[in-house]
């Protein structure tokens, strides 16, 4: 085994190190439902911490941050599955693509895609049809209406339709897809 070796630093260049100026913050690439996610989030945290601090702090918990905190975390899957929409990070097998000759798996790529419009397309009826019919149901704990977080999934559904659609005309246009190119989407290349 080679031994480690260690550069001294002094404590002035230790400090001075802090001060060199950081990379300007780029917050560009974030959409809408990266921010209604990250407060879904820091709501479910909040609601989170506030029972386990009532619980077993003050040792009288607060029934309702349980039922608030799981349905902040449905939320939160949703919307987080509308970015990975976006953003093409759903899992997918690509290693078809690798034997296929371009053509076909060009097809297939198209094909893929529309096939994933069309079951956000059908998931979004089917949420709809189930918002309306639970519509009234008010939630356990606390006496406000659950439809909130049930027109927020459908609204999860309907973005990851808008995103599928943004998608499949990006796919369209590059002329290729995640499916047939991973490494163009990692930054690796191939």
């Amino acid at each position: 085994m080679t031994p480690e070796i260690h550069t001294q630093v002094t404590a002035e260049e230790l400090a001075h190190s802090f001060e060199e100026e950081a990379a300007p913050v780029d917050l560009s690439r974030y959409a809408v439902e990266d921010w209604v996610t990250l407060a879904a989030f820091w709501g479910m945290v909040v609601c989170v911490f506030l029972q386990f601090f009532t619980r077993y702090v003050l040792n009288n918990s607060l029934a309702w941050t349980e039922e608030v905190a799981i349905n902040f975390l449905v939320v939160v899957v949703f919307l987080g599955a509308a970015m990975c929409v976006r953003l093409s990070r759903h899992i997918h097998v690509d290693v078809l693509y690798h034997y296929l000759p371009a053509s076909a798996g060009r097809f297939l790529a198209l094909f893929v895609d529309a096939v994933r419009i069309g079951f956000f397309v059908y998931m979004c009826v089917l949420m709809w049809r189930y918002v309306s019919i639970v519509a009234r149901e008010r939630m356990t704990t606390i006496d406000l209406p659950r439809n909130v977080f049930f027109y927020a999934v459908f609204a999860a559904f309907a973005l990851m339709l808008v995103r599928s659609i943004q998608v499949f005309v990006g796919n369209l246009r590059r002329g290729y897809s995640v499916l047939e190119r991973p490494g163009a989407f990692d930054g690796i290349g191939e």
